[in-house]
């Protein structure tokens, strides 16, 4: 990729770097907190942590967390220190995360206003251990001052007058991002297999739902890479080959199967995108090519089982070859 492409392609993206800070309520544990017990020196081993209070009254925060890295990931690529996200995407970003964070500051207030409480509780749970749980207690102040929801969204752009080196850095930076977009697509389709896909001979239209978000990452990110568009429009087109209502099974199951196959290879989607990008193959053929691999994986795998099968049946000897019976003729 020319230092021109590189530029180009920073002109449509915008990076988003998450800033959230969750208090833990864990304390470091002290020799005091053991009764004066002998203990290894420090530099053979250390003690743990405490908590302060039950985490599950801190759970919200990280599923709140978990959220707005989702969102971002079906957005966005892994870039710098945080995501690179298409500049057109920018502000329903925004609107998402704002949601997201008055949502992690109204769980906040909640949790500060119950925080003392929660401590006690917490040493009525554990009263045996009440004075080491109370000795570690720390202000509502210091919690609020832990915990805090943040983002930054800014522009990368390469100084002219920067080193060669430094330039050299970045370019790296952007020239990966395709295939760091195809790595990040194989694992959501890996998810995708698993949950919805493996060993399944019909599915509800709930199961397109995680092909649909990588067709959607991939549209909003075509320009960082060529073969991207060729991908996406090879889900456009099984898309439209989906029946509009009810079960999906059969050969679209089938043919749906191969394609979550491929994209679980980053490898042979990069060459198929090529080949579409060339004209050297359309979507519809291979989706077919797809469809007659997937069916060959499952009539092998069929194959297997029921040999398997068959083999658990067999006896554990061939009666042809056990020795005669010989008769005691009263003699035994």
């Amino acid at each position: 990729m020319t230092q021109a492409t590189t530029i180009t392609v920073l002109d449509h993206l915008v990076v988003v770097n998450l800033d959230i800070h969750i208090w833990t309520a864990r304390k470091k544990l002290v020799p005091l907190d053991l009764g004066g017990a002998e203990l290894p020196p420090e530099d053979l081993a250390s003690l743990g942590s405490k908590r302060i209070c039950n985490p599950e009254d801190l759970r919200t925060f990280g599923t709140l967390k978990a959220r707005a890295v989702n969102m971002l990931e079906r957005n966005g690529i892994r870039f710098l220190s945080g995501w690179a996200v298409p500049e057109t995407r920018m502000d329903a970003i925004g609107i998402e995360l704002a949601a997201i964070r008055d949502e992690f500051n109204a769980s906040k207030e909640t949790f500060l206003q119950r925080y003392e409480q929660s401590v006690q509780d917490w040493i009525a749970k554990h009263p045996q251990w009440g004075n080491i749980i109370a000795n570690s207690i720390v202000s509502e102040e210091y919690v609020r001052s832990r915990m805090d929801f943040r983002w930054q969204m800014f522009k990368v752009q390469s100084p002219d007058t920067a080193a060669g080196a430094l330039k050299d850095d970045l370019q790296h930076d952007v020239d990966t991002l395709g295939t760091t977009l195809f790595d990040e697509v194989a694992k959501a389709a890996g998810e995708a297999w698993h949950r919805c896909y493996a060993g399944k001979t019909e599915i509800t239209r709930k199961a397109l739902s995680p092909l649909k978000s990588i067709y959607d990452k991939l549209m909003g990110l075509t320009f960082v890479e060529p073969r991207v568009a060729p991908v996406a429009e090879l889900l456009d087109t099984a898309f439209r080959s989906i029946p509009k209502r009810g079960a999906i099974q059969g050969s679209i199951l089938i043919m749906l199967q191969g394609l979550v196959s491929l994209l679980q290879n980053p490898q042979a989607l990069l060459e198929h995108g090529q080949m579409i990008l060339e004209g050297r193959k359309n979507p519809r053929k291979v989706l077919e090519s797809l469809f007659l691999a997937e069916c060959a994986v499952q009539a092998e795998a069929e194959s297997a089982a029921e040999s398997a099968e068959t083999e658990q049946e067999e006896p554990l000897f061939d009666n042809a070859a056990l020795p005669p019976v010989i008769e005691s003729c009263g003699l035994w």
